[in-house]
């Protein structure tokens, strides 16, 4: 049996556990609602995210944080 790495590291540094993955969770399901119920319904721009958030969750979420959420704020103001 292989162990993570990461895993590894984040379990000595006390990061693994319950605590946050909940976090992860909740900050997941904040993104893909808010991508939703927020991101405006031209092309297929909305689809895209929504599946990029759902298929590569932690991943997706942060992208769609870091990157789209400001842009749709500063277009749209909301």
């Amino acid at each position: 049996m292989m162990i993570d790495p990461l895993w590894l590291l984040l379990h000595l540094l006390g990061l693994a556990g319950p605590g946050i993955l909940a976090i992860g969770l909740i900050f997941w399901a904040w993104t893909l609602i808010e991508c939703v119920t927020k991101e405006p319904s031209e092309g297929n721009d909305k689809i895209a995210w929504i599946l990029f958030v759902l298929f590569v969750p932690f991943l997706g979420s942060l992208v769609y944080y870091i990157v789209r959420r400001p842009e749709r704020i500063k277009a749209v103001g909301r």
